[in-house]
């Protein structure tokens, strides 16, 4: 029997109790954080061997190029080659940046609205109207620079598998439409895979914008959280099928791999979009960190240096969704008031709580010690319209306290389910 099939007596039977469990839970003074997902920092410590890298003064590449010094814009080849598998690219297709994969997305939308990308037929910023699809539950991220920079976001469900194919092919008709977001990997927050059918339908729709871009961010590309290692269609190689080399912007990062704020990111493109970013890039910085590139194929060497490095990450990660997963079924499995994905990788799990509830249980967990992802943030603007949506992250966190957290999320998602529930 759900909660919404208990009789009125049975409810306020029900809420008494649950509410006592919260006050009892209250009292024990907890600060924890599931807001963000962060590495921790036993991840981060396996990465410490870059600390010493490159040692015994050889700061050089394969080609001799000082690392210490200017140049190298698309970055140094031997990188660009130990990452060509994860990207999906060939070596000669893809740009190594410094840190951080978002601020590539940022510089490419900029560049795009100021200059226009390959087959654009003015500036995006001299369009009456742009607008992009923003698959939802999403990146906040995401959100945020198209809102920065005034661009229409329009919301698009999820399935499962990836976007609602038949509602992309319609607003994608919209010339005005110049973009889409993609987390096509083990999906922020939902953890889901595109289906190979969903990335071929994405690589040869028609569109009408001559120059509709998928911004492709691959972040979560060998994260995995079981021993399945999904993988998804190559988007590059589809699209240049389909007779749309240029539609596909792809990034990634290793920001989830070795150091967050000191990793390396990654654009892979068609040689004529790789060709436009590095002009603009050129005019940006005279070189990336060339040293940390070093640092990072020394350290990682090889594509099974790197899955076996991504392994490690995995043992640390996978009983700390487990515990989530637990502890929501123990409390909520049956109850009728949630749902949530089980992710296979990635860093988040998206619950939907009682519609028009979402709001009210993150004010419950502040309340209780436990600070959570604002409710709406997974929704442009962060305006979730059905109020319910909450991403948890249990990857910074100690196992110990996700399941403390854990617990108590739970109980808050209960708990304002009853309140709703009573008060109707």
């Amino acid at each position: 029997m759900t909660v919404a099939e208990l009789s009125p007596t049975e409810l306020t039977a029900l809420l008494t109790e649950v509410r006592s469990a919260y006050d009892a839970f209250k009292t024990r003074g907890l600060k924890l954080d599931m807001t963000r997902g962060k590495p921790a920092p036993e991840q981060l410590d396996l990465a410490n061997g870059l600390l010493g890298l490159p040692g015994n003064g050889d700061y050089f590449s394969d080609a001799r190029e000082d690392g210490r010094n200017y140049g190298g814009v698309q970055g140094l080849a031997e990188v660009r080659a130990l990452f060509s598998r994860m990207m999906g690219a060939p070596a000669d297709q893809i740009v190594v940046g410094d840190n951080a994969s978002l601020a590539m997305m940022h510089d490419s939308i900029v560049w795009a609205l100021l200059k226009g990308v390959p087959g654009s037929p003015r500036p995006w910023a001299k369009e009456e109207e742009i607008a992009f699809l923003c698959p939802v539950p999403g990146y906040d991220r995401h959100f945020a620079i198209c809102e920065e920079f005034g661009i229409r976001m329009v919301p698009v469900k999820l399935t499962g598998h990836g976007p609602d194919m038949d509602e992309v092919e319609r607003l994608t008709a919209d010339p005005s439409v110049k973009g889409m977001w993609c987390v096509p990997k083990y999906s922020n927050p939902t953890g889901e895979v595109y289906a190979d059918e969903t990335v071929r339908r994405l690589a040869a729709m028609k569109t009408g914008a001559p120059d509709f871009r998928l911004f492709w961010d691959n972040a979560y590309a060998v994260h995995h959280l079981t021993g399945e290692r999904h993988e998804i269609a190559n988007i590059l190689e589809l699209c240049a099928r389909a007779g749309n080399p240029d539609r596909a912007f792809v990034y990634a990062s290793t920001s989830k791999i070795t150091f967050a704020g000191a990793g390396l990111a990654l654009f892979a493109s068609s040689p004529a979009n790789v060709k436009w970013y590095l002009a603009s890039a050129g005019k940006r910085t005279i070189g990336p960190d060339k040293l940390n590139q070093i640092r990072h194929v020394r350290f990682l060497k090889s594509d099974a240096g790197l899955t076996a490095h991504m392994d490690r990450h995995r043992a640390l990660l996978e009983p700390k969704f487990a515990a989530v997963l637990k502890a929501l079924e123990a409390r909520l499995g049956g109850t009728g008031v949630a749902e949530w994905t089980e992710p296979k990788g990635g860093y988040f799990i998206s619950v939907d709580a009682m519609e028009g509830t979402a709001a009210r249980v993150v004010v419950l967990a502040k309340e209780a010690g436990l600070a959570l992802t604002p409710a709406g943030a997974t929704w442009p603007h962060g305006r979730d319209p059905h109020d319910r949506t909450l991403r948890l992250a249990p990857s910074y966190p100690s196992l110990e306290d996700v399941r403390t957290a854990s617990e108590g999320i739970a109980l808050c998602i209960l708990l304002a389910a009853l309140e709703k529930l009573s008060a109707a």
